[in-house]
Formats: structure tokens, C-alpha cells, sequence
């Protein structure tokens, strides 16, 4: 009865048996040696919020986001002009004896220097405010010239005030609030990027705690079974056990090599991304020791969560801030389906001319001097406003669609905390169901092997046993990797990982 069965269990055993003593072994991820210094979870976050490729190139978002705020603010900055002008103007030959010249034509021979400044835009009322002074010198070959050379020098001020479209202080305020909002999503945007990235340091980490133990009970199981092979082999030669249960703990010990190629493999993959996440540059570099840390927090309530959530999750109070970036686009469309009318208004004097240089032209300004002044309306207005109208109307949608957006979030938010939470408690429950019957399961193996050893069981049930042992080990495992990973999504949405890991995300 028992030939077939063993001559199945040889069957399967040899092709195993070839494979692990044919292929070469690959580079071993046993965990890192006892003597080395441990890589603790906060040593991880450490580098991965000071070397994380994401996190730079979000960095640079912000500072351009600063950058833009700065530029809108210098639309408030003063704006200087000067220029100089010299030209010559001679006509080929005389044409009318009005103009002075007897046998050439006229000549005429400026030099013009003019300064002016354009003053900070009144915030008020939108307008814009600019003066300019000038001295020039002309000189002709005319002999009507009263003065020649003529020195002369004027100032005047023109102000341009917007009266329906660009209008009142949100007109000219609306750039420089939009560019400040920006910023500040632009921040909340960084923010949400550390939180992410702690969240995925923490879940690597604790991967990578899963990948080794998991290699470390591989390896126990793979010594534990060789130990009861060559027990079964030692039992064959006085006759206690049979051919059937070495057989059995030959294929035992295959499958167990199996495992633990596996879970060196998983190691090694759980390293890598851990390195590329925290942006290591030697990959060929052993991480020291890493562990579970322990879970020292009470019992989680639903409502302490979610209103810290709702006080700190950066995508909601991005996409709140997205909103009012919105309403001022949509006042801004508004505003310009009213028509362009803008009142200029001008006011000069001009200093009596002199031939006795410039320094005498503007002493002259102040007590001798002419005066001219400009008043006038300009208008304009698109026919129809077709295209007003219409960026109007996406202006409309889009509010309206972000609002809907920020709808969604919020009660994916609350969903989100509500399932965090329960994974939480139930995750906490969970690894103490699983240490228990972790422990079960070594007694149950010890008390088995001990009915092995003497003569009261079979190597089946020993092997069993084995396998429940290793089954229990991994479910415990698996529950801690659970909450360990419930725990870190719950402190995401929150927030409050920042503050567990003295992180200040703002730049």
C-alpha cells in the first residue's frame, strides 16, 4: 500500500532534489548581521524627505510659486525712463522766404534729455500715475529765430484712470490675490507630498521588517525540518521509521530550500525600494537592522479623526483655496463684460526759453512759465461680446466644477477616516488573536515532536504541525504589517504624522 505513494513522493522529490542542487545560489538577503548599527524608521524619513526625488521637484513648484508673487507685487513698484535724443534736420535748398535762410535751406539742430517715472499703481482705484520732465536745446539757421540756441524745460503729469472694466481695488488687486493663493496651494500641494511620503517610507520600512522575518522563519522552518530529516534518517537505520518518512522529510526540507530562495528574493526587492525611495546611491550598500516599533497608542474615535482631517488634510484646503483662486477669475470675467473707458488727464508747464544754457532754462520753470493741460475720454467695446460672454460662462463651470471636486473629496475623506479607523482597532485586535495562536501552535508542535520522539505519532502529523507553526507565524506577521500599515494611512489623513515625526513641511 505504502510502495505507490512512496514511489510518488520520490517522483516529486528528485526533479526538486536536481533543481536545488543544480542552480547556483543566488546573492543571499539574509538580514542584516547581528553587530550592525539598527536603521530605525525615523533615520529613513530622515533621508527620504532630504533626498526624495518627488519632494525636490515639488520644491521647485513652490519656489516658483513664490517667484509669481513676487512678480505680481512689482506691478506696485515705481518705473523709471530716461532717454536722450540728438537730431539734425537740413534742407536741401531754401523754399519761401518766410523761413529765415538766404541761400540754404533750414537747419535745425535739438538735443532732448528726458527723465520720467511711472509711480506705484493706486491700489484703490486702480489708476496709474506717471510724470516726466525734459530740458532741450534747439538750434537754427533761421533769422526769425527770436532765440537761438533755445533752452527751455517742462514737466507735466498724466494720470490714467480706469472708469468700467479695470475699476476699483479688486481690479487691481485681483492678479496679486490670485498669485498669493497660488502659493499658498502650491504649499499645501508640498505638504501633501511629505504626508505621502512618509506614508510610503513607513510602508517600505515595514516591508522590508516583513521581508526579513519572513526570511527568518523560512530559515527556521528549513532548519527544523533538516534537523527532523536527519532524525527520520537516523530512526531508518534502526529500524523505527520507514523509507516513506524520510521521503516525506526530504520533499519537507525541498520545499522549505524554496521558501527561503523566495524570501531572499522578497529581501532583496524590499530593500531596493526602500533605497530608491530614500534615494540611496549605493544599492549594493546592506541596511542595518530594522524593526516593528511598538504600538502605544489607545483606542481610535471616529470623531477625533475626522475633525482633525477636516483641519489639516492639504487636498481639501487645496481645493478650497483652488475655489476662491476661482471666484476671482470669475468677478475678472465679469468685470471685463463692461466696457473699456478710461479717462486720461494731463497737466504741463514749460519754462520761458533762454539761450544761456540749461542751468538758466530750469531756474526759469518755477517763476516763468507757460502751462497746457488734456482731458479726454477713451472707449472701447467688443461687438457683441461674443468672447466675454463666453469666457464668462467657463468661468461659471469651472467654480462650479471645483466646488463639486472639493464636494467629492470631503465625503471621500470622511469614508477614508471611517475605514482607517475600524482597520485600526480592528487590525489592534487582530495581532493579539494572532500572538495567541502563535503560541498554540508551538506548543502544539513541541507536544507533537515529543509524541514523535516517543514513538507515539507519526512523522506526518510532526510535519503538520510544522506546517501550522509556520502558517501561525505568518498570520501574526501579516496582522502586524496591517495595523502597522492601518495606523500610518489613518495619521496621512490626519496629518498628524507630521507632528509624530517632527516634520515642518512648510518652506
Amino acid at each position: 500500500m505504502f510502495r505507490p505513494i512512496a514511489r510518488a513522493l520520490l517522483a516529486l522529490s528528485l526533479p526538486l532534489g536536481c533543481v536545488f542542487a543544480q542552480s547556483p545560489a543566488p546573492a543571499a538577503a539574509a538580514p542584516a548581521p547581528a553587530g550592525a548599527k539598527p536603521f530605525t524608521l525615523e533615520e529613513a524619513l530622515s533621508l527620504a524627505l532630504k533626498k526624495n526625488f518627488d519632494l525636490q521637484i515639488q520644491a521647485f513648484t513652490v519656489e516658483n510659486a513664490k517667484d509669481n508673487v513676487t512678480i505680481q507685487e512689482a506691478g506696485f513698484d515705481p518705473t523709471l525712463t530716461a532717454n536722450v535724443t540728438r537730431s539734425l534736420s537740413q534742407s536741401a535748398s531754401t523754399t519761401s522766404r518766410l523761413d529765415g535762410t538766404a541761400t540754404t535751406g533750414p537747419r535745425s539742430d535739438n538735443t532732448q534729455m528726458r527723465v520720467g517715472a511711472q509711480l506705484p499703481k493706486i491700489a484703490q482705484t486702480n489708476a496709474t500715475l506717471s510724470v516726466t520732465t525734459n530740458v532741450t536745446r534747439t538750434g537754427t539757421n533761421s533769422a526769425n529765430a527770436l532765440v537761438n540756441p533755445s533752452y527751455t524745460n517742462g514737466v507735466s503729469a498724466t494720470i490714467n484712470q480706469p472708469l468700467l472694466r479695470d475699476a476699483g481695488k479688486q481690479a487691481a488687486m485681483a492678479p496679486l490675490d490670485r498669485a498669493k493663493l497660488g502659493l499658498n496651494i502650491a504649499n499645501l500641494n508640498y505638504k501633501s507630498r511629505v504626508l505621502t511620503l512618509i506614508y510610503d517610507t513607513e510602508i517600505a520600512y515595514y516591508n522590508l521588517v516583513t521581508a526579513r522575518e519572513t526570511l527568518r522563519i523560512r530559515r527556521l522552518t528549513l532548519e527544523y525540518n533538516q534537523k527532523f530529516l536527519d532524525e527520520n534518517k537516523a530512526r531508518r537505520s534502526t529500524g523505527v521509521a520507514t523509507d516513506l518518512d524520510v521521503l516525506s522529510a526530504e520533499v519537507q526540507v525541498a520545499n522549505s530550500r524554496r521558501g527561503v530562495i523566495q524570501a531572499e528574493q522578497s529581501v532583496s526587492d524590499a530593500e531596493d525600494r526602500l533605497r530608491n525611495l530614500i534615494n540611496l546611491p549605493d544599492f549594493d550598500g546592506q541596511i542595518g537592522p530594522v524593526a516593528f516599533d511598538e504600538y502605544k497608542a489607545g483606542p481610535q474615535t471616529f470623531a477625533q479623526s475626522y475633525k482633525r482631517a477636516r483641519e489639516y488634510y492639504p487636498d481639501t484646503l487645496s481645493a478650497a483655496e483652488q475655489i476662491r483662486q476661482l471666484e476671482i477669475d470669475l468677478e475678472t470675467a465679469r468685470r471685463n463684460q463692461k466696457a473699456d473707458l478710461d479717462l486720461i488727464a494731463t497737466l504741463g508747464y514749460t519754462g520761458r526759453a533762454t539761450n544761456e544754457g540749461y542751468q538758466k532754462a530750469i531756474s526759469n520753470l518755477p517763476s516763468d512759465h507757460g502751462n497746457n493741460w488734456a482731458l479726454g475720454l477713451n472707449y472701447s467695446m467688443p461687438w457683441g461680446q461674443h468672447a466675454d460672454k463666453a469666457r464668462y460662462r467657463i468661468a461659471q463651470s469651472n467654480l462650479n466644477s471645483q466646488k463639486t471636486r472639493l464636494e467629492q473629496l470631503e465625503q471621500n475623506l470622511l469614508v477614508n477616516v471611517r475605514t482607517a479607523v475600524r482597520a485600526v482597532e480592528s487590525n489592534r485586535s487582530a495581532v493579539e488573536i494572532a500572538a495567541k495562536a502563535t503560541e498554540l501552535a508551538e506548543r502544539q508542535y513541541d507536544q507533537q515532536k515529543a509524541r514523535f520522539d516517543a514513538g507515539l505519532s507519526t512523522s506526518r502529523l510532526v510535519l503538520l504541525a510544522q506546517d501550522d507553526l509556520e502558517t501561525a507565524r505568518f498570520q501574526e506577521l501579516s496582522a502586524r504589517l496591517a495595523l502597522r500599515r492601518a495606523v500610518a494611512e489613518l495619521q496621512r489623513l490626519e496629518g498628524s504624522s507630521l507632528e509624530r515625526f517632527g516634520v515642518a513641511s512648510a518652506r
